[in-house]
């Protein structure tokens, strides 16, 4: 299984503005461990992908290593790392996705 992890201000963002249906929101970041091939891809940097999970009108930006999760198999994804960075609207969609990308080419993912 894949390791998921939430940077703690996007947990504390999610938490403050689902307030008890930030718990469904979990669960579907969650369940990337048993599938982490889920969501939509977004781009790639520097073999990092971007893709993201829809929860209703929100979106949750999460990034992972593109090599491991384009050549294993769920069976061999056990140190697969996904982190998920950002939330928007889809009105902002682009600019978060834009905001993402720009990070990582400057700083890369430890920056998150």
């Amino acid at each position: 299984m894949a390791k998921v992890e939430i940077i703690e201000s996007l947990e504390k963002e999610i938490r403050k503005k689902f307030k008890k249906e930030s718990i469904k929101i979990f669960e579907l970041m969650k369940s990337l461990k048993k599938n982490p091939k889920k969501g939509k891809f977004l781009g790639n940097v520097g073999g990092i992908i971007i893709k993201e999970l829809k929860y209703k009108n929100f979106r949750f930006y999460f990034i992972t290593d593109g090599f491991k999760l384009k050549i294993f198999s769920k069976e061999e994804l056990t140190d697969l790392l996904i982190k998920f960075v950002k939330i928007s609207d889809k009105k902002h969609q682009q600019k978060t996705i834009n905001e993402i990308k720009t990070i990582l080419k400057s700083f890369g993912r430890e920056w998150f």
